[in-house]
């Protein structure tokens, strides 16, 4: 079975990554089209070129590759993608042929985890128009989008990891509810600067407290994302 994991950034994204890369049956990826993204896109991310010098910066060569023979002949391949890396040209009919996952994040979370990391962040650095796009066009092929909230999990991950899998047709495996403290093999060259807190983790952080303040101004963003948010919410599992 294929994976794919759609969200933002500052989205649980790494720990589930790492959830399922505890498992013994299931290689991952770790945001395949970044380096494509950067390239098409111009646009200046921390550790721009160790990116682009990391990966494939041919989209549609990724793309072949996301549905090739899983890597280390494991029986499963779960891929941590960002919606915002899907910009105009970046191939999409392989969708097709993978489970479909879309994780949420309240966008006031998402902003101030952004903010703190890489100023002023746009509606589309985080990624909610994209995501809804996305889970638009998956529902339009017939598929049932499986949508979980990070909220959801920090309460009570292993009730919403079963359900996940449950909804995609895979096995639960305990081992996805902790992981060894220091990252992944497979994590991407920019964790040094994105995963300092999940490097430190063995497991899912417990229940969030009070949503941050978003400074005045971002509230724009956070206003513009909310309604695609609670859209996408309404189908969480």
């Amino acid at each position: 079975m294929k994976i794919a994991m759609w969200s933002g950034p500052r989205n649980l994204s790494t720990a589930m990554m790492y959830a399922f890369g505890n498992r013994s049956d299931c290689a991952v990826v770790d945001e395949p089209f970044y380096a494509a993204y950067l390239a098409m896109t111009g646009i200046d991310h921390p550790m721009r070129s160790e990116i682009l010098a990391s990966q494939d910066q041919d989209p549609k060569m990724v793309a072949a590759g996301l549905t090739d023979a899983n890597p280390d002949g494991k029986t499963h391949y779960y891929q941590k993608h960002m919606t915002q890396h899907m910009i105009e040209g970046v191939p999409r009919d392989w969708m097709r042929e993978v489970k479909n996952v879309f994780l949420l994040r309240h966008p006031a979370r998402v902003i101030a985890s952004y903010a703190a990391k890489r100023e002023n962040p746009t509606l589309t650095d985080i990624g909610f128009p994209q995501q809804a796009e996305l889970m638009q066009m998956v529902a339009g092929w017939g598929q049932t989008p499986v949508v979980v909230d990070s909220h959801d999990i920090r309460e009570n991950p292993q009730d919403v990891l079963e359900k996940m899998c449950d909804a995609i047709g895979l096995d639960f495996h305990e081992a996805m509810l902790n992981w060894p403290k220091g990252g992944h093999k497979d994590d991407g060259v920019w964790a040094r600067h994105w995963y300092g807190a999940v490097w430190n983790s063995t497991g899912f952080a417990g229940a969030e407290g009070p949503l941050p303040e978003v400074p005045d101004a971002l509230q724009p963003v956070l206003e513009a994302a909310l309604p695609l948010y609670e859209e996408m919410k309404a189908r969480r599992i």
